[in-house]
């Protein structure tokens, strides 16, 4: 289950802790590409409720995050811009202000929209990043909505 060790401060988590959420703390060992495959191998929980903060840009190459669970990939075609792409790792991590890798929609430098799978928050408990590679919070996926005030919607679609 994953090393026990408390990480220091990130923005994610003083983002959480300023807003008084509770969350827990769950390092693994960063495997380059590794993604939710990874980390939920590593920590024993279930991939599908390990959430993807994945950064992508508009038609105008406007910033936005959609969250996704960790087995399902974002169908593009199912959101209401008209053409959105993912964001260039350098282009993320400038308005993000963390690594590609480690990115947390809690705390970014730059204030982004957010779009959350709605499935996501049925669930009772979702693992995300917590603002570090091989650091993911877990907490109540309501947070999403009502602090990020991320927009639900239905754009989930099996690898």
């Amino acid at each position: 289950m994953g090393r026990k060790e408390h990480v220091s401060e990130t923005p994610a988590t003083a983002c959480l802790r300023e807003h008084g959420v509770p969350f827990s703390e769950h390092v693994y060992d960063y495997v380059e590409h590794g993604g939710t495959a990874e980390s939920s191998r590593q920590l024993g929980v279930d991939e599908h409720s390990v959430v993807k903060t994945l950064v992508m840009q508009d038609e105008d190459t406007k910033p936005l995050i959609i969250l996704m669970h960790g087995d399902r990939e974002v169908s593009l075609k199912n959101l209401a811009a008209k053409r959105v792409e993912p964001s260039k790792p350098e282009v993320a991590e400038r308005h993000t202000g963390y690594r590609v890798g480690g990115t947390s929609p809690f705390g970014t430098r730059k204030a982004l929209g957010i779009f959350v799978e709605r499935s996501v928050l049925s669930l009772p408990l979702i693992y995300i990043n917590g603002g570090r590679r091989g650091y993911l919070v877990g907490i109540d996926p309501r947070v999403l909505v009502d602090l990020l005030k991320a927009q639900p919607v239905d754009c989930a679609a099996l690898p």
